[in-house]
């Protein structure tokens, strides 16, 4: 019922419109990951963890990272990780490692399972103008980002875009991907309010001139969904 759930809500200090615990770990595990800030990476790991991410969906965020943030961040965000989890275990905390995700399909594709996913994200098919002049990343975009990476299944695709959203929010020069995202992160359900969770998150966490960055960008996207 919705009593109960308000009252679970309050129960945990989170309001509904809000990013919860988990969601805000994912946030700050992207951003730092995507700066290359191997320090605050750690206690945003070790955060992570704490608020309830599993090891695997933890892992899920780092390995998509590398689509947004190139292999060498993603990599040492790994090895951090490795370097968190050893120090958990040496203190003795057990925790807990979640599932792996289900096989793609196997009468699919990974680009025909791609294709389907992005254009279920965006809303409609995507009608980029680099798909004419390069088709090879639009092959790659939709064969392995959308189909090997947002097929693996123990990440859903609110937390995805979460991921992505705080990535691109903490690079220099990508705004249009961020308003691309943000869009996609609205049809995936997430909320204005959430979304705006996640820019103070940013703001307390990562940086002012990030989060200014975010609020501009995320307000032309609210202006352009209302028109």
């Amino acid at each position: 019922s919705l009593l109960s759930f308000s009252s679970v809500s309050q129960a945990q200090g989170t309001n509904p419109q809000d990013l919860s615990a988990k969601q805000q770990g994912i946030v700050t595990i992207a951003a730092f990951t995507a700066k290359g800030d191997l320090e605050k990476l750690k206690t945003a790991l070790n955060d992570g963890l704490d608020a309830g991410l599993t090891v695997n969906e933890i892992k899920e965020v780092l390995v998509q990272m590398y689509a947004y943030c190139g292999f060498p961040r993603s990599l040492n965000g790994i090895n951090t990780f490795i370097t968190v989890m050893e120090d958990r275990e040496a203190k003795g905390i057990k925790d807990e490692v979640g599932r792996e995700p289900s096989p793609l399909p196997a009468d699919k594709s990974s680009l025909e399972l791609g294709i389907e996913i992005q254009t279920h994200l965006m809303g409609a098919p995507s009608r980029a103008r680099y798909i004419a002049f390069t088709p090879a990343i639009d092959q790659f975009l939709k064969g392995h980002l959308f189909g090997d990476i947002f097929g693996r299944d123990n990440l859903d695709f609110q937390s995805r875009e979460l991921a992505t959203i705080s990535a691109l929010a903490s690079i220099e020069g990508v705004s249009p991907q961020l308003q691309g995202h943000f869009n996609v992160g609205f049809n995936t359900g997430l909320t204005e309010a959430q979304m705006q969770s996640l820019i103070s998150v940013l703001k307390a966490k990562v940086g002012k001139k990030e989060a200014a960055n975010a609020t501009a960008v995320l307000d032309r996207v609210i202006t352009s969904r209302s028109n």
